[in-house]
């Protein structure tokens, strides 16, 4: 179900078991080759997907196109919102909802700077409501919901997400070919592993100057297409997972 279709009075007769699904993205460079909505529209794209194996049993919000990416601001085009004002606007996202009464909240992210702010966010809303033994609060990255691609993809060569990158370029070359410029160009920016297991604090122009991650010159349709798929496979089983959960169980 669209919230944005929906009335008023049609929400408030939804059971309030229905989850309530947020969509959470970003407007921001990437690299030389890739447009900035990016984050935006792959996710768009995954939710519309997956959308028909939950479109009777869950309630979905427009996409929130405003992302936390600070790390990119030395690109020109990026648009973002300072962390703490992303936590706080997520958080009151869920707390309207739960505000009216729903008990089940997904927020699917499609952009890896959201991940840490969004994990604040959902934990601070707990916290808030710690009293409440019957709430389901999810932060989801839609990239982490499934097997590594690698080893199901043919010819897929990178490991995990990067940053306009293999597998980003290869879906937006099967969503919008026209956006994409001359990829085959673009040299590879390996991932690394500076300092691991330590997380390193980084900003794009520390790991790249043109601004993106991986190899998007090894990127196709073809590609991109099996990512689509598997990504919003993980979506859609996500959904119904939450749809089963029996109220009060960790286990889901």
């Amino acid at each position: 179900m669209l919230l944005s279709e929906l009335t008023w009075q049609a929400v408030d007769q939804l059971d309030r078991d229905t989850p309530v699904i947020i969509p959470v993205a970003a407007l921001e460079q990437h690299g030389l080759h890739m447009p900035v909505f990016t984050d935006s529209m792959l996710l768009d794209a995954i939710i519309s997907q997956a959308h028909p194996s939950f479109k009777d049993d869950a309630l979905l919000l427009p996409l929130t196109w405003l992302g936390n990416s600070h790390h990119h601001l030395d690109f020109p085009g990026t648009v973002s919102a300072e962390p703490r004002l992303w936590i706080d606007m997520l958080l009151g996202l869920v707390d309207n909802f739960i505000s009216h009464g729903f008990r089940r909240l997904v927020v699917l992210n499609g952009h890896g700077g959201n991940d840490v702010p969004g994990r604040q966010a959902m934990f601070e809303v707990r916290q808030r409501y710690r009293e409440r033994q019957d709430l389901l609060l999810l932060f989801a990255t839609y990239w982490n919901l499934v097997e590594t691609p690698r080893g199901s993809i043919a010819d897929l060569e990178q490991h995990e997400m990067g940053h306009a990158c293999e597998w980003e370029t290869s879906m937006i070359l099967h969503l919008r070919p026209d956006l994409v410029k001359q990829h085959k160009d673009v040299d590879a920016v390996p991932q690394g592993d500076s300092f691991q297991p330590a997380q390193r604090a980084w900003i794009m122009p520390d790991r790249s100057q043109a601004g993106h991650i991986g190899l998007p010159a090894k990127a196709s349709a073809q590609k991109g297409k099996a990512l689509l798929d598997l990504f919003s496979e993980g979506v859609g089983t996500l959904i119904q997972r939450v749809t089963r959960w029996d109220g009060q169980s960790w286990e889901g």
